[in-house]
């Protein structure tokens, strides 16, 4: 299995006094080619790895992606998961809440979508917006924040006893890099669509949103659900991390063909 060491994936832990103090340019002396040939080799084990978590029904794995506009969430999903059988894949992806969750509590459309066990479930955006979008869009206060956080870290700590594994993953790429992903997307038609007005405010607010982000990661990083800094300017990079990341878990999970007898035998089968 073509997986990245455990001593780099460990490089990409958050540091809580320092969230975004690496480079996300950084390489660790790896190459695009090798890259891309070690995700392929990958691809088909974690294809047979996650069927045999969807046949044990025991474990369910929680993909959270997170990361600034452009930073290739949408990418991960594609260069990533689309090897993963859909029968055991759940992929939500949350924007604005709209005027019916809006009168739930925060964390209720989430909750709703939690992978069952047996299943890999992707959120594309998760929760954490409740922490960051939600104050910037008028649907918080900043002093609902430290409350919004201890029912966060409530939910979390109820995963152990469900066999819910999450793998929280922010996709941190430069401010270069936005303008030049940005820039992409207003010269290539079929990127265009993706564009919103709200995507140059998140361009002109860098700064301001790489600081709230580092106050979130610094007080919802835990042992238990550790936050993962992507470095994400290379795109190659960031989809063998990620994969990387998702197979480890898949390796301490050690799931396995369920061991049941079968409900008749070749002998009642019969001839053909």
């Amino acid at each position: 299995m073509a997986r990245l060491p455990d001593t780099l994936l460990d490089a990409c832990l958050c540091d809580p006094a320092a969230p975004f103090g690496q480079d996300p340019a950084r390489d660790f002396g790896l190459d695009k080619c090798s890259a891309q040939q070690a995700l392929a080799e990958l691809r088909p084990w974690l294809n047979r790895q996650q069927r045999m978590l969807w046949a044990s029904g025991n474990d369910a794995l929680l993909l959270i992606l997170q990361g600034t506009d452009c930073s290739g969430k949408d990418g991960v999903i594609r260069r990533v998961l689309n090897c993963i059988d859909p029968q055991g894949l759940r992929l939500h992806s949350f924007s604005k809440p709209d005027a019916c969750e809006q009168r739930h509590d925060f964390l209720w459309r989430y909750q709703r979508r939690l992978p069952k066990p047996g299943l890999l479930g992707v959120f594309n955006r998760s929760y954490y917006e409740g922490l960051i979008s939600d104050p910037q869009d008028g649907l918080c206060s900043v002093d609902e924040l430290p409350a919004r956080q201890q029912a966060i870290a409530a939910l979390e700590s109820q995963w152990p006893q469900q066999h819910l594994h999450p793998l929280k993953c922010f996709l941190h790429i430069s401010k270069t890099e936005q303008h030049q992903r940005l820039s992409e997307r207003l010269e290539k038609p079929h990127k265009r669509w993706k564009l919103h007005a709200s995507d140059l405010q998140s361009y002109r607010q860098y700064e301001l949103r790489q600081q709230r982000w580092t106050e979130q990661l610094r007080a919802t990083h835990n042992a238990a659900a550790p936050w993962y800094v992507i470095p994400a300017d290379h795109r190659w990079l960031r989809d063998w991390l990620v994969a990387s990341l998702l197979a480890r878990e898949l390796e301490r999970l050690q799931p396995a063909w369920p061991e049941q007898p079968p409900p008749f035998s070749l002998n009642d089968l019969g001839p053909q």
